[in-house]
């Protein structure tokens, strides 16, 4: 088995920001070498996401919008009384997930119907970092 690791460098210029990595993941696979296996893409920060759905701006609003329902930034999160402001990023975290494994068949990410990879930032405008692990033969 091999692996291939690659990082993605993100500043994001809004505190939330949806940004469609397929292309990126789509390279790294292809630098590896790999045609049968897996590749994990994973955001490296608590107040990132990592999510697999269709590049539709309207869908992509939606799922903004039920995010911001179900963890509204806010001032009262407990977890603001240790200087941060971002309680609602580390709960959209956990709603979105912070992971995806996408499965590879000859060469290419074997994607169902319109699925693309997204990365999802929910405390932007300062550096953070993805990963990009592609393992197999």
């Amino acid at each position: 088995m091999q692996f291939h690791t690659e990082y993605l460098t993100f500043n994001t210029e809004k505190r939330r920001e949806y940004i469609n990595i397929t292309s990126r993941v789509e390279e790294a696979l292809k630098r590896s070498g790999i045609r049968e296996g897996m590749v994990l893409v994973s955001a490296m920060h608590l107040t990132a996401g990592v999510y697999i759905n269709d590049n539709e701006e309207g869908l992509i609003g939606d799922i903004d919008a039920m995010l911001e329902r179900l963890a509204p930034y806010r001032k009262d999160y407990h977890h603001h009384r240790t200087g941060e402001d971002n309680g609602d990023a580390h709960l959209k975290n956990m709603l979105i997930g912070h992971q995806v494994i996408i499965p590879v068949t000859d060469g290419r990410l074997d994607f169902g119907p319109w699925q693309e990879v997204f990365y999802a930032e929910f405390d932007g405008r300062r550096p953070k970092r993805a990963i990009i692990k592609v393992m197999g033969e």
